[in-house]
Parts: C-alpha cells; sequence; structure tokens
C-alpha cells in the first residue's frame, strides 16, 4: 500500500492547478452575477441623494464586492471541486489513478492542499480588506449615502442599570478617568417602584462613583422639586459600561474584536454573540478544507455504478447541507442557545466526520 500522502509532484501540481482555475473562474462569475443583481436594488437610494451619481456607484461598488467575495468563496470552492473531479471522472483520469494503486484519500490530497492555501487567503483578506470595507459601508449606508458623519468618540442614548436603579445619558465621550456625561437622568427605585427622579448637565467621575453637577430632583411620592449643588451616583460602575456602544463584529478584525470583548467583559456585559462571532472568524475561512472531502462522493465510483450526475448531486448537497448547519448554529449562537465554541466548530468537526465516513466506506 501506498503511504504517501502525495502520490508524485507532477500530478498533484495538475490537479491543484485544475482546482484553483475552476474555483476561482466560479467565484468570478458568482461576484459579477450576485453584484449586478445588489447593485440594481440598491442603485435607487444611492442616488436618491442630492449630488450621487457614477461615481459613488462605483465606491459602492468597491465595499460590497468584498463581502460577496467573503461569502461565497466557500461555494466557489464547493463548485470548483465538483467541476474538477467530475472533469476527472469523465476523462477516466480517476480510473487510471486508482488502477496505479492511488487512493481516494492521495486523490484529494493535493485539493485539500490548495484548499488550506484558500482558507489562509480567505482569513487574511477578511482581516485585512473585509472588515475595513464593512465598517466603511455601513456607516455609509447609515448616513442613507450621504456623507459620512466623522467618528469622534461620542456614544449617544446611553442607558446603565445600578442595581434597581437607571441611568441614562445623552451622550458620553472620553475614556477611562475622562469619562463625560451629559444630559444625565437618573431613576431611583426600590424595589420596582419610583422614588424619584434626578436630573443635571453633566457628570464626572469621583473616588467610587461618578457625581453630577447643577441637579433638580423630583421626590414621586411628596411631588416636590428641589435644587441640589451636586448628588454622587452609581458608585462601583466603571466608564466603559457607559462609552462602549454596540459591537458589529462583522466590521472588526479578529484583534480588534477580542480587545472589544475584553473590555465587554470588564464592564459586566454580555458577549457570548460576539465570542461566537470570534470563533467563526476562523471556522468560517476553514470551510473550504472541508469542500474537497465532501465532493469526493463524485469522483469516485463510475466505473460500478455509471451515475455521475447523481454522485455529483450528492456531493453538492453534502457542501450545500454544511452551510445551514453553520448558519444555524451560528443563528443559535447569537441566541444564545449554544455555547460560542460549540456554535462556531460543531457543524465544521460534524461534517469532517460525515466526509470521511462517506470516503471510507466507499472507497476505501
Amino acid at each position: 500500500m501506498n503511504l504517501n500522502f502525495f502520490t508524485s509532484r507532477t500530478l498533484t501540481f495538475y490537479m491543484m492547478r485544475m482546482f484553483l482555475v475552476r474555483s476561482a473562474a466560479v467565484l468570478a462569475a458568482l461576484v459579477i452575477v450576485l453584484m449586478a443583481l445588489d447593485l440594481l436594488g440598491e442603485s435607487g437610494d444611492i442616488l436618491a441623494w442630492p449630488g450621487n451619481g457614477d461615481h459613488e456607484l462605483w465606491v459602492y461598488t468597491t465595499l460590497r464586492v468584498p463581502q460577496i467575495i467573503q461569502r461565497f468563496l466557500p461555494f466557489a470552492a464547493l463548485l470548483g471541486t465538483l467541476i474538477t473531479l467530475v472533469t476527472l471522472n469523465q476523462n477516466s483520469e480517476i480510473i487510471s489513478m486508482k488502477a496505479a494503486g492511488v487512493s481516494a484519500h492521495q486523490i484529494l490530497a493535493p485539493l485539500v492542499l490548495a484548499s488550506i492555501g484558500v482558507a489562509a487567503l480567505s482569513f487574511a483578506f477578511n482581516e485585512r480588506v473585509v472588515a475595513r470595507s464593512t465598517a466603511t459601508l455601513t456607516a455609509w449606508q447609515n448616513a442613507n449615502y450621504g456623507p459620512i458623519p466623522v467618528d469622534r468618540g461620542i456614544v449617544a442614548n446611553v442607558w446603565v442599570r445600578d442595581g434597581d436603579d437607571l441611568v441614562h445619558a445623552n451622550s458620553a465621550s472620553g475614556r477611562g478617568a475622562a469619562t463625560r456625561l451629559d444630559g444625565v437622568s437618573i431613576y431611583d427605585r426600590d424595589g420596582g417602584t419610583l422614588l424619584a427622579i434626578i436630573k443635571g448637565a453633566r457628570a464626572i467621575q469621583i473616588s467610587g462613583g461618578w457625581r453630577v453637577s447643577d441637579v433638580t430632583r423630583f421626590d414621586v411620592k411628596r411631588g416636590v422639586t428641589e435644587k441640589l449643588p451636586y448628588f454622587d451616583f452609581a458608585k462601583g460602575v466603571t466608564p466603559d459600561r457607559f462609552t462602549l456602544a454596540s459591537v458589529d463584529p462583522n466590521a472588526k478584525s479578529l484583534p480588534a474584536l477580542r480587545d472589544a470583548i475584553a473590555d465587554l467583559n470588564a464592564a459586566g456585559r454580555p458577549t457570548g454573540t460576539l465570542e461566537a462571532n470570534m470563533w467563526h472568524k476562523i471556522s468560517g475561512p476553514l470551510s473550504a478544507v472541508l469542500m474537497p472531502l465532501l465532493a469526493g462522493v463524485a469522483a469516485f465510483g463510475l466505473a460500478r455504478s455509471g451515475r455521475l450526475f447523481v454522485r455529483a448531486v450528492i456531493g453538492m448537497a453534502l457542501g450545500f447541507a454544511y452551510f445551514v448547519a453553520d448558519n444555524f448554529a451560528l443563528a443559535m449562537g447569537n441566541l444564545g442557545a449554544y455555547p460560542p465554541m460549540l456554535a462556531a466548530w460543531a457543524p465544521f468537526l460534524l461534517f469532517l466526520l460525515i466526509g470521511e465516513t462517506v470516503l471510507i466506506r466507499t472507497e476505501e
């Protein structure tokens, strides 16, 4: 039995080139078609802003194409694998390899090696390009495709709970000890019963808590309003609980997302959804490695059954079943039903075992 992972250098490069060329062609076709359809739906909103024209349409295209590539690269790897294996099977090249003593795993080894390279490039592309384009496009869409406002690090409309009390600030700016709250309202409650409403113009940190100045206090029970020079509140509440806005995991690179999760953990906020998306930034690109294994059923069995089309459909079904399971698990992770690690990695490991089992039982 030939125990070498790769049979020969010539065969390895031949199959890798076939896989990469066909996957790139499929990806290019998908990007062109999907980008055209997306642009048809968004062009009306883009051109609705006064002064927008062809330049803005091209800007939108450059920002949207990386997102399409990120989402459909695993699909392209699946279809590229199927086309490669079906072509080899139709030309009886698979039969020749097996007649020479090459095992099914050795036939798929060049495709797996190429897909590992694709996964590495996909990860780097997502980190360096997709995260930035997503952040820019989101900000542009929030501005209705008009001028993007400058981000000055100010968080608006902040709510924080301190025991039974609720604290609202119109805006929070700064970081750490320099954090400042403007337009502060404190709802003093006891067991769900509102006792008083304290409002002030500005709040800063003091030792162990916060102090709001120029205070008006309304006593709900007595119906009396009084003026106070200052009022201390929210002892033990850290500044990050006011300054950390909602985090979009798709618009952050892996290190930036990890830092945001650490800040949220320190502030006592839930991070399960972000942790699931953080791990999926690694498991997502690795899905390209699964595609040769799941589509491998299309490469074998032609000499015995003659049902090449059926085998190709089975390979495609396995690949699409993985994408369905992956999206479902990530959705469950976002809802908190699955632990973050399980949501990100369970579909990958499950279909790795399924693909290996199908390959061994049918061909090895």
